[in-house]
């Protein structure tokens, strides 16, 4: 789970604390990812940590009290998101695919539909993505009929097929082969270079096209949007009163 952005467009909250801490419905972000996993039977997870990582370790500890069991991966300097996932690489080897969330969203995306889709298919990843009136915000992923991942971000351009755009919803399933496609530098973006590196490449990238709740918290006005919808969905299927 990758949680360890400055939050730098939630300040002041994340001043003093991760944007994973920082309270929705009365419980922090990542608290909401924890309990979607735990309610899919998953038990391991790696929570990478940097801004204000100590706090987030004192408040989950080994994750026995959500449910799940926890490892940390720690990261100075902060390595975005590609690199993030590389260098917990030796917590994911015995694997051969894992899943990865972003710890500020909050979803109700089926799991194990998810996985199953994955793995029938033999994908290298597998996105979770959604149609949203913002996608252009996000950047677009482009699918063809059969949900196959033909253009990210506007690569390649020479696609003739028909496609459909949606946005990538922060949930994905990845194969240990995304590995190969990762560059050598420390710091780099799954979305913005290994993903288009593995398109180009010809790997099965598919789409898993959802429209259920979800809510990324980027900045203040998404926390009140989020908010307001918890009024009206609340309590999420997954979320265990017991556990929290």
């Amino acid at each position: 789970m990758l949680a360890a952005g400055l939050g730098t467009r939630l300040r002041p909250r994340t001043l003093d604390r991760p944007k994973a801490l920082v309270e929705l419905g009365g419980r922090p972000l990542i608290t909401y990812g924890l309990a979607l996993l735990r309610r899919h039977g998953i038990q391991d997870v790696v929570i990478n940590l940097h801004h204000h990582g100590a706090a987030l370790v004192s408040a989950l500890g080994d994750g026995s009290r959500f449910g799940v069991r926890i490892e940390y991966s720690h990261e100075d300097p902060l390595l975005d998101t590609g690199g993030a996932i590389k260098n917990a690489a030796s917590l994911l080897a015995h694997e051969p695919d894992f899943l990865v969330l972003n710890a500020d969203t909050v979803s109700d995306v089926p799991l194990d539909a998810l996985i199953r889709a994955h793995r029938e298919r033999d994908a290298a990843a597998t996105l979770v993505l959604r149609s949203d009136p913002d996608q252009t915000r996000y950047g677009l992923i482009e699918v063809d009929t059969e949900r196959r991942v033909r253009r990210f971000l506007g690569a390649p351009a020479d696609v003739t097929v028909p496609l459909t755009p949606y946005m990538f919803a922060g949930v994905h399933v990845l194969s240990s082969r995304v590995f190969d496609f990762m560059p050598s530098q420390a710091t780099f973006s799954i979305t913005r270079q290994t993903y288009p590196a593995m398109v180009e490449a010809g790997e099965l990238l598919q789409g898993f096209v959802f429209d259920g709740f979800w809510h990324v918290i980027d900045r203040e006005t998404d926390l009140q949007r989020a908010e307001t919808a918890l009024l009206h969905t609340k309590p999420l299927h997954f979320l265990d009163p017991a556990k929290s």
